[in-house]
């Protein structure tokens, strides 16, 4: 009698030439990454892939803010060998890795179980809208309130969306903002808030935004939704806000959402400004 074995799988360093396969990877799970997507993913990050009989099976990413936080995402495992473990070994690799940081990840509801046996623990809710943009009128500024575009002279949004998220994110919003293009929610000609732009999926996204209160994102949003008028575009909300609810009211609707999740100590963001919409659900 011939018994089958399985073949073992191997963990190895995600590289630049892993990127088509983990492209075909989120397509298995009908999520619209592009390969410029993962491209930046992988630019700003680190990634590890599971390997069987020479083919990529699974992969996992990870992004590091300072030294205290790291956030996980693009887990996924080939539908054929899932239910082998793979993500738990993935997700086990990738924690070694990130030490004694705070990690945060949104999780589908698949994905919650293996999270919560993992130690992590749920603490807000993202909302996922898209669909063509509504068309919108002029946005009804407060005296004094302004939104421009974002000029050389801009160099505290780093810092303003590190306080905003509360984790080092200074390095991360300068390359993301060279993929994007970046507004100013100013008032008395001090910038308070700002929502980026920029290509993904199946047509744009506006993340991250971050405001001082719900009219200031509502006054950042209507400015990128009137210029992106009936093309595709995406917000990944934070449930609380009242963001969400807004969108809904619009006409952009909530299509999905994810758990966001946090091993260890969750972030806390400065007084003044606060997250709307984060970059993506990768990223948190």
């Amino acid at each position: 009698m011939v018994v089958a074995v399985k073949a073992p799988n191997v963990l190895r360093d995600m590289t630049m030439e892993d990127l088509p396969r983990a492209v075909e990877l989120s397509a298995e799970q009908s999520w619209p990454h592009r390969t410029e997507d993962w491209q930046l993913f992988f630019e700003l990050g680190e990634g590890i892939v599971a390997e069987c009989d020479g083919k990529v099976v699974g992969s996992i990413m990870a992004w590091r803010y300072g030294d205290d936080f790291a956030s996980i995402g693009m887990v996924i495992v080939t539908p054929e060998k899932q239910r082998e473990g793979i993500g738990r070994q993935l997700m086990e690799a990738m924690l070694a890795r990130l030490g004694n940081r705070n990690v945060m990840l949104n999780a589908t509801a698949d994905g919650l179980p293996l999270y919560a046996r993992l130690g992590f623990e749920p603490y807000v809710t993202v909302r996922q809208h898209h669909g063509p943009a509504p068309t919108m009128p002029l946005a009804a500024l407060q005296p004094g309130e302004r939104v421009r575009p974002m000029g050389a002279t801009d160099d505290m949004l780093p810092a303003l969306y590190s306080r905003a998220v509360g984790m080092d994110r200074d390095e991360f919003f300068t390359r993301l903002a060279q993929d994007s293009q970046s507004i100013v929610l100013s008032r008395d000609h001090e910038p308070v808030g700002f929502a980026l732009l920029r290509r993904f999926g199946r047509g744009r996204v506006i993340a991250p935004i971050v405001a001082p209160d719900l009219g200031g994102a509502q006054a950042l949003v209507t400015h990128w939704l009137g210029a992106t008028a009936g093309k595709f575009c995406r917000i990944d909300a934070v449930d609380g806000t009242g963001l969400s609810e807004w969108l809904e009211d619009i006409g952009l609707p909530c299509v999905d959402s994810v758990t966001t999740m946090v091993r260890g100590t969750p972030p806390a963001a400065a007084a003044g400004s606060r997250i709307f919409a984060i970059a993506a659900q990768a990223f948190g």
